[in-house]
């Protein structure tokens, strides 16, 4: 397994993070799809909610650059409204 990560944001910006993520990766399509011949490529975001009615959204050229990489999103969704 091979991990990277970015800081945490507070206030979230799902959005900066996965531009800072990619940011440091290649833009080489070739490159990408020789990864996904041997591995799962996986974004794995952790949301810490407010309030149990808070929500999140990506851009289409955001999920266009997780799926132009073959890269699989994973959401863990934890409300904290109640702690």
């Amino acid at each position: 397994m091979w991990r990277l990560q970015v800081q945490r944001a507070e206030p979230e910006d799902l959005a900066g993070q996965i531009d800072e993520l990619l940011g440091v990766l290649t833009d080489d399509m070739a490159a990408w799809a020789a990864v996904r011949e041997t591995c799962r490529i996986n974004l794995f975001v952790g949301l810490f909610m407010n309030s149990s009615n808070n929500g999140v959204s990506l851009s289409p050229a955001h999920l266009l650059a997780l799926g132009e990489r073959g890269i699989e999103l994973g959401l863990d969704v934890y409300d904290h409204s109640e702690d």
